[in-house]
């Protein structure tokens, strides 16, 4: 859960992403060693960060001259670490910014970037990251070695850039704060289906950006759709974490304060759009915004929602954006139109090992009456989900009861 703050703190100090993930893990061997005898401190997050940065400035004696090295990293800085001080949370958060910049980085490829980021940031482990982006563990892994390398020999600075330098990296902060917040939402292995941890963190990243960028209407986008995602997030399980559908959910639970804020950012959004119309992360707002409108499951516009996936596709093709269209369109004209373009996915290979495919085709089986089908897609996604919470839930919809 510290990690991600940890390592952009300590790279601020040594400026290479791999050396301060190395540091990071050796300050919780450190942890491991001390705790037992001494007990677990107040601040277990500051203290590892403390023993993390400690280790930095050893490691930045070692190699260069400590004076030289001071006027670098800021005398008050390394004073701070000398005294133990616990780290300002400010700074940490800025850190955290820099660190998604720095791991944005145009000499890395779009798809190194995101996975670089989802690694060191959300946390992720290498075969949740290749759910995530639909490609093999082994690709993955490559990705991020290789990153991690390229940063190192280029000596890429830690810093937020400014002006057209920002603008070129924007596409992929967006992109791994989206993908940080949906491994969150909806966790892809483990016990717990959600990570509120990631969803907290990407909520904050996206509104430090806001205030960063304030004419970028992607920016605007992404926060609302962030902020609308996360006001459903008390009502998504039950009390023992069992998810729990949209169309189940107690509206009531959801946060208002955040739909409000949801609102106002779309509001942002659209005031700054483009000749050329909205962006993914608008778009995507604007269906988030359709189910906050809505006071009931029974009254939400399903065929509005339906365009703005159609637009969606538009603009950013995907198989997966195709499924949750199929999804909308069963809604908004019946399921035998949904199945007609879930059908259609079936052989797409990104989509091969997505537990959700045969999962959206047993829910509109099901509602078709085709019920021993039906079941049979259940099993077969509850086969391919590595969320035991997720497999419970889908095994629970083969019984004939459908509980």
């Amino acid at each position: 859960m510290e990690a991600p703050r940890i390592i952009a703190a300590v790279t601020r100090v040594v400026r290479d992403v791999g050396i301060a993930e190395e540091l990071a893990q050796d300050a919780l061997v450190a942890a491991l060693e001390s705790w037992p005898r001494t007990g677990v401190p107040d601040s277990p997050g500051a203290w590892l960060t403390v023993a993390a940065r400690r280790r930095a400035v050893d490691l930045v004696r070692r190699r260069e001259s400590y004076a030289r090295k001071l006027e670098e990293v800021g005398r008050g800085t390394a004073f701070a670490y000398e005294q133990e001080a616990a780290p300002d949370p400010e700074d940490i958060d800025d850190d955290l910014l820099r660190l998604v910049f720095m791991s944005c980085h145009p000499v890395l490829s779009p798809e190194a970037r995101a996975a670089l980021t989802l690694r060191l940031l959300g946390g992720l482990t290498t075969a949740e990251i290749a759910r995530a982006v639909l490609v093999p563990e082994a690709t993955v892994a490559q990705r991020v070695v290789r990153a991690k390398r390229t940063l190192a020999t280029r000596d890429v600075a830690f810093e937020v850039p400014y002006g057209p330098d920002r603008e070129a990296r924007l596409g992929s902060v967006l992109e791994v704060i989206y993908l940080i917040f949906n491994e969150g939402y909806a966790a892809t292995a483990g016990d717990d289906y959600l990570r509120p941890g990631l969803c907290e963190d990407a909520l904050r990243l996206a509104r430090v950006l806001q205030s960063l960028m304030p004419k970028e209407p992607e920016v605007h986008g992404l926060a609302a759709l962030l902020e609308l995602q996360s006001s459903r997030a008390a009502a998504r399980t039950t009390p023992d974490g069992a998810p729990v559908l949209l169309k189940d959910q107690h509206r009531s639970r959801w946060n208002q304060l955040l739909i409000r804020r949801g609102f106002t950012a779309l509001a942002r959004a659209e005031a700054t759009l483009p000749g050329d119309g909205p962006g993914p992360y608008v778009l995507q707002a604007a269906i988030a915004a359709c189910h906050a409108q809505a006071h009931t499951y029974e009254e939400t516009d399903w065929p509005r929602i339906a365009t703005l996936y159609g637009l969606l596709a538009a603009r950013a093709p995907s198989p997966v954006v195709e499924l949750n269209r199929a999804v909308a369109v069963s809604m908004a004209d019946g399921p035998a139109a949904g199945l007609v373009i879930v059908d259609a996915l079936v052989g797409e290979p990104a989509l091969r090992d997505y537990h959700l495919l045969p999962s959206v085709r047993g829910d509109l089986l099901e509602r078709l009456g085709r019920v021993v089908e039906a079941r049979e897609e259940f099993v077969r996604a509850a086969a391919l989900a590595r969320n035991e919470r997720e497999r419970e839930f889908l095994l629970g919809r083969t019984s004939p009861s459908g509980d």
